[in-house]
């Protein structure tokens, strides 16, 4: 780990809120959907959604889980999210497959 500061991305927080309203949920009503009710407080949503704090992979990617997105479309600033919430997420055909190999060994 280096001196320099870790690049952080610009629109993280207003995706998380994107999210989050699109699915039509409170921030208490999306940690609990979540099954993060043990770890995080609808203060720590908050500050996830104004940028004030970055959450961790863990808790980025049960928003991913829980609105149908693979975790890069919320990450990267260059990606936009679906119209729709939940979707599908590309990745689905992939993982599928994932288990279906591990289950034939």
């Amino acid at each position: 780990m280096g001196r320099t500061p870790r690049r952080k991305q610009r629109r993280l927080g207003k995706k998380l809120r994107q999210i989050r309203l699109k699915l039509k949920l409170s921030q208490s009503e999306i940690i609990w959907q979540m099954g993060l009710s043990k770890d995080l407080t609808r203060n720590n949503v908050s500050n996830y959604e104004k940028d004030k704090r970055e959450p961790s992979l863990y808790v980025l990617l049960r928003y991913a889980r829980l609105a149908g997105l693979c975790l890069d479309v919320i990450v990267d600033d260059e990606e936009d999210l679906p119209k729709e919430l939940p979707s599908t997420p590309i990745h689905v055909g992939f993982m599928q497959s994932a288990k279906d190999r591990r289950s034939r060994k």
